[in-house]
């Protein structure tokens, strides 16, 4: 754990009594006292606040930014509206995964954020692959997440202006003389506001926001149970270099002008063999919502199979979802058994439990898109 780095806001969870484990490079709180279960149903229920100050935050400068971006992912940012954020995926020249993120305009530059397990590979891409006249300025600053149904007041008390955000919105605004950076988004399904902040005012501000009745402090556990019922990848689990966005299911990533027949068709590494895919509909297997029965979970890696005993693939992502009350999972399976409603047998500890393969997300979104 020495060799861990930490975030602004490692002092406060020691404070709050958070169990700290490592994760990807940093000292990160798995739960806090309330526990995963209770962090989990409290997020559905009113507001929890998450420290995501591990992930990756960077500037883009240079002329036309949008456009030198899009060499990379195959989303259309060339079309996205300033003061608007959109999901975008670095691909590969095989057409894999190499990471999910999120892309803001600010008008001038792009602000990104990316995993933190990534961060230093796609900050060397963006380098290596960018061409010149381009910076890519890394950040120091904390990100927290506050998520939940009664956020929204949480927000219309501390900052009304940002309150009034739709889902992908980004501005920048100040809580308490805090200057700080909020999009109304999120990673659990619920409406919620990312809030970049600068790393020495982070614990200022969590402080402030945990005085709040409605806000309790959540950890890595329940932030990986709500993100599974909300159906949401995880990076290097459900989508990785060996998944297509296809395969991933994400094909609603791909911005229609980057398509065959768009304005700007292709232009990204891998697009021949992802947009084939997108024409086509060629590709043997696809990621694929799964529901349980009974209370036995069933986690990353189980191998799925058919009705005959035949292997069908594994899950990526599993547990027991608190909202639903079911065993909740997400995994890859072959096209044919791909249909919602077909029976599947994950195997846990030599039995063979029956699955049913389910449309995502496992719970209604709750993000807030304007009256």
């Amino acid at each position: 754990m020495s060799e861990m780095k930490q975030t602004p806001l490692y002092d406060l969870h020691v404070e709050l009594g958070a169990k700290m484990v490592p994760f990807a490079g940093y000292e990160m709180p798995v739960q806090f006292p309330l526990g995963v279960k209770k962090e989990h149903e409290h997020t559905r229920a009113a507001s929890g606040l998450f420290d995501v100050s591990h992930m990756g935050q960077v500037l883009l400068h240079g002329p036309n930014p949008a456009e030198a971006l899009e060499t990379l992912v195959p989303a259309d940012l060339v079309g996205l509206p300033a003061g608007m954020q959109r999901y975008a995926l670095f691909t590969s020249p095989e057409g894999g995964i190499l990471d999910d993120l999120m892309v803001v305009n600010n008008g001038d530059h792009l602000y990104l954020v990316v995993n933190a397990a990534c961060k230093a590979e796609d900050i060397a891409h963006l380098r290596r692959h960018l061409p010149e006249g381009y910076e890519v300025e890394e950040l120091d600053r904390g990100l927290v997440a506050l998520q939940g149904p009664k956020t929204a007041e949480v927000m219309a008390r501390l900052c009304p202006e940002a309150g009034e955000l739709v889902f992908m919105q980004h501005g920048h605004f100040e809580i308490d003389g805090i200057s700080v950076w909020i999009s109304r988004s999120g990673y659990t399904g619920e409406d919620g506001f990312e809030i970049s902040v600068p790393a020495e005012q982070s614990e200022a501000l969590a402080r402030r926001l945990l005085a709040e009745p409605e806000v309790e402090a959540i950890g890595l556990g329940a932030r990986d149970s709500l993100r599974l019922e909300a159906g949401l990848c995880l990076y290097g689990h459900d989508i990785d270099t060996g998944t297509t966005p296809v395969e991933g299911g994400l094909i609603w990533a791909i911005g229609k002008p980057r398509r065959h027949g768009g304005e700007r068709p292709g232009g990204f590494p891998g697009a021949d063999r992802i947009l084939h895919q997108v024409a086509a509909k060629d590709h043997d297997r696809k990621r694929v919502g799964l529901l349980g029965e009974g209370r036995a979970p069933v986690r990353e890696g189980t191998e799925l199979f058919d009705a005959e005993g035949k292997a069908l693939g594994k899950v990526t992502s599993g547990g027991f979802g608190p909202t639903v009350g079911k065993p909740v999972a997400m995994g890859y399976v072959p096209i044919a058994a791909a249909e919602p409603g077909t029976p599947v047998f994950a195997e846990v500890r030599g039995k063979r439990l029956p699955m049913v393969v389910t449309k995502t997300p496992f719970v209604t979104p709750g993000y807030y898109r304007g009256k």
